[in-house]
């Protein structure tokens, strides 16, 4: 099976991208983590890059033409997907335009609801009586792509912002594998 070329951005603890580089190790698994992009330098995630070898670029989305180096950087590695996994920044419609359907992205909450930030506040505050989470396209708009999976859990009663973040981050580590398995399955 020739696996194809997976660039992950993050900007934080890259529990997301552990997860799918040890499952990008399974022969099965359709993806290989080829890239990773950070646009902060002291991103934990960045450990996970450096300990399996797996090349890596810090970007400072604060320089004027940062994007042309980004999309530099993903012709150079033939990269055919990008994954973010809590990237706290939005993408160009540029690089979504020559990405167009080959960028995925994970959030924290049953989407359309709560997009943003802020999602577990937002459960709570409304009340929800259930929560998880969603993978989906990205589109020019905020937490807007079609939806390729979501995974729900109830709420209880003594949940809060650090127990919904938990058991959010659980179900993640199961739906981003299978929402990339999934895709394959349609080519």
């Amino acid at each position: 099976m020739v696996k194809s070329k997976t660039c992950v951005f993050i900007s934080g603890q890259g529990s997301n991208l552990k997860n799918l580089i040890y499952r990008s190790r399974d022969k099965s698994f359709p993806i290989k983590i080829s890239l990773v992009i950070s646009n902060n330098k002291n991103a934990n995630g960045i450990t996970y890059a450096k300990k399996f070898k797996i090349p890596y670029l810090f970007i400072n989305t604060k320089l004027k033409n940062y994007e042309n180096k980004i999309i530099q950087c993903l012709k150079k590695n033939k990269i055919s997907l990008i994954c973010l996994a809590g990237y706290m920044k939005i993408l160009s419609d540029r690089i979504v335009k020559i990405y167009n359907k080959k960028i995925i992205n994970i959030h924290p909450s049953l989407l359309p609801k709560f997009k943003g930030l802020n999602t577990f506040e937002k459960v709570l505050k409304n009340k929800e009586r259930k929560t998880g989470c969603t993978v989906h396209y990205v589109n020019s708009k905020l937490d807007d792509g079609d939806i390729i999976i979501k995974k729900a859990f109830y709420i209880s009663s003594k949940d809060n912002v650090s127990t919904l973040k938990q058991k959010t981050q659980k179900l993640e580590y199961k739906a981003y594998p299978e929402a990339i398995i999934k895709i394959f399955r349609r080519y």
